[in-house]
């Protein structure tokens, strides 16, 4: 009886550790978030830009080099976006479209991506500071690693072309 006891009590003391220990799937996650670090993707749990959105989703984020600035845009997949939303490609459709025709440059870049993404992606979008996509982190790191190169090809065809271009202040008076 008393190795029972003794059983019971260890029982009670380890068990709460174990609720601690990682799951697979946050084992992946955490893998693939910190080599996405390691490559320059900015990752957070952050508010999804939807209105029925209640608590966070991972949004990863490329950003645009500080001197060129990116277009404001948002694309939604099919599931998530209202009868509404204008039509893009591929069951996305435009929540915000950008001010300004994408450039030519960007367009295969965009469509490589909006083809390829996993289901869960529900949105792309690009504001000034990154271009940036809202997912539930379903694939492996090696998976995902294979939209790097369609990311960072659509980062930097669009980096450079804010939908409103700052004005240049001149630094001096007027000269007399």
């Amino acid at each position: 009886m008393a190795w029972l006891i003794i059983l019971v009590a260890v029982m009670l003391v380890i068990s709460p550790l174990l609720w601690l220990k990682p799951n697979p799937r946050q084992k992946r996650v955490a893998r693939m978030r910190t080599a996405m670090s390691r490559a320059g993707v900015t990752v957070k749990l952050d508010k999804p830009p939807f209105h029925e959105a209640r608590g966070v989703m991972p949004h990863y984020r490329w950003p645009y080099p500080p001197q060129q600035p990116g277009p404001d845009f948002t694309l939604v997949r099919d599931s998530k976006a209202g009868p509404a939303l204008k039509p893009f490609r591929h069951g996305w459709y435009w929540r915000f479209e950008p001010l300004r025709p994408l450039p030519a440059a960007a367009e295969a870049p965009l469509e490589a991506l909006l083809t390829r993404l996993p289901l869960d992606a529900s949105v792309l979008e690009s504001n000034r500071a990154a271009l940036g996509l809202w997912w539930w982190e379903s694939q492996d790191t090696e998976r995902f690693s294979s939209y790097l190169e369609d990311f960072t090809a659509l980062r930097d065809a669009l980096a450079g072309r804010p939908d409103h271009p700052e004005k240049e202040v001149p630094l001096e008076g007027p000269r007399a």
